[in-house]
């Protein structure tokens, strides 16, 4: 049976196939709205998607893909658990870098994603995405670290591509993402916490005196 929130996930992934809200709907095949279960507790963001994702609008497919199924198959997930996404929906001309404008036109949908999913961690894999959370840092840096913005954690983490590319990154890929349990069950507790807190109560009214 379909959950509403589901449901509303479908509509916004009908929308975003027909958005032409930036000009890169122009020359992209296909809308990629991303893909994964309105309940998923872990969310990755990328930057765009590429050839094989635009052919077929859906995102990660290829061996970037299948590398991060290994990746999940580490935490005992497969991809069907996590829900995946970009910053930008259609595919930028030669896999060029999309434009702030780009980014800015699409931020609303993403917005709507992330409201409407309420993941506890959300994965970054790009450095459009890891800019907006950490701005001025470098992935070399920061990557594998959770920091809390609200009520989920943002990892920022290397492009399975990269680990493709450079052999080296593999084992930190691998290492990083054994960190997501503990980073879920970090976020469920800091929720939890929150919701448990006591309000603060007024203090006693003090009765006014006539003199």
């Amino acid at each position: 049976m379909m959950t509403d929130r589901t449901a509303e996930l479908n509509e916004i992934a009908e929308q975003v196939r027909v958005c032409t809200r930036c000009i890169l709907y122009k020359t992209a095949t296909h809308a990629v709205p991303g893909e994964g279960p309105a309940n998923a507790e872990i969310m990755m963001i990328g930057e765009g998607p590429g050839f094989h994702e635009d052919q077929q609008g859906r995102p990660f497919v290829g061996a970037s893909g299948k590398f991060l199924d290994e990746l999940l198959a580490h935490i005992n997930l497969k991809r069907s658990d996590i829900f995946i996404t970009n910053v930008v929906k259609h595919r930028p001309p030669n896999n060029r870098d999309p434009y702030p404008e780009e980014i800015e036109a699409c931020r609303p949908w993403l917005d709507q994603q992330i409201a409407l999913i309420q993941p506890k961690v959300i994965v970054t894999i790009s450095r459009f995405a890891m800019a907006r959370w950490f701005p001025n840092e470098k992935i070399s840096a920061v990557h594998g670290k959770a920091k809390r913005f609200g009520n989920f954690m943002v990892v920022p983490m290397f492009h399975p591509a990269a680990a493709l590319h450079n052999q080296n990154l593999k084992p930190v890929l691998i290492e990083d993402f054994k960190k997501l349990p503990k980073y879920i069950q970090d976020a469920k507790n800091a929720s939890d916490a929150s919701a448990e807190a006591p309000k603060k109560k007024d203090p006693p009214a003090e009765q006014l005196k006539m003199f």
